[in-house]
């Protein structure tokens, strides 16, 4: 992906330099990682330096040197932040529903959000409270090694994955969807899905218009495709030994053809209208 650095973005938080933040993991976040570990063959415990506690802060963790390579990325980050923000304030323009900017936060280990704090293990993630994007640059390693989708293109997959969600909250369709989830608790799985489904499907959009500047390169949707696999759910319990019986109805981000399909469906047809993936419930 052709990209230029356009220095410090006035909607990218660096908290990088802050030092950890006490997590307080509690018998819910202990279980949360342990899983998480299981799914990734990783021992996140020992990776993000945490030892589990029911209660009380843990000691922030000192600060950690920036590297060259790192400073690149973070660059990379901002610019693709905000090239889909600018997307898709242009695509507000002229609606009923105003456009209201987020900001895209960089951590280290573990960030308090709008949504309580949270460790790095959890992932890139969007707060539907402070309307923001959190991302721990270490994700994208993970993404390489463990998932198996290297590149520039599958890391800015990532950012506008989750800059497709806050499209959904301004819309209305995250608040609909949890008050659908909270009146119909056997549809909560299905309706989770869905709303993954689509925010692929609105960064297959963001693609389009990369593509329709001649900024994508050769190899750059495979491997925004091949990232979007690597994150279905059939794939991540295949990689944590659970290949047998699985069961999809305890899905919550849908399989890797589906992620994979929506987003090539985003990219094609460069219409967000086209990414109705509630239809199909």
């Amino acid at each position: 992906m052709r990209w230029e650095d356009r220095g410090p973005s006035r909607n990218v938080e660096d908290r990088r330099g802050r030092g950890g933040v006490g997590v307080p993991l509690g018998i819910g976040g202990t279980a949360i990682l342990l899983v998480l570990s299981l799914i990734l063959g990783t021992d996140l415990f020992s990776l993000l330096g945490i030892t589990p506690q029911v209660s009380g802060p843990s000691p922030a963790a000192p600060p950690v040197a920036e590297s060259p390579a790192e400073e690149e990325l973070f660059s990379f980050v901002s610019y693709v932040f905000d090239d889909t923000q600018s997307m898709w304030q242009q695509t507000f323009e002229g609606s009923d529903t105003p456009y209201q900017e987020s900001t895209l936060v960089v951590y280290r280990q573990a960030v308090e959000s709008g949504c309580g704090v949270a460790p790095s293990a959890v992932g890139p993630f969007y707060c539907p409270v402070d309307g923001n994007v959190y991302l721990d640059l270490s994700f994208y390693e993970a993404l390489r090694q463990q998932l198996g989708a290297p590149g520039d293109f599958a890391q800015a997959y990532v950012i506008a994955h989750e800059m497709g969600h806050h499209v959904q909250n301004l819309l209305g369709i995250a608040s609909d969807v949890r008050s659908a989830q909270s009146s119909n608790p056997e549809l909560a799985n299905r309706l989770s899905v869905a709303m993954e489904l689509q925010a692929d499907c609105l960064a297959g959009v963001w693609a389009s218009t990369v593509e329709a500047r001649g900024d994508l390169e050769r190899g750059d949707v495979e491997e925004g495709l091949r990232a979007a696999a690597a994150v279905g759910d059939d794939r991540l319990v295949q990689g944590g030994g659970g290949a047998t019986g699985i069961d999809e109805e305890t899905f919550t981000h849908g399989t890797s053809e589906q992620r994979t399909s929506w987003f090539r469906t985003g990219y094609q047809q460069g219409d967000p209208a086209a990414c109705d993936t509630f239809s199909q419930l």
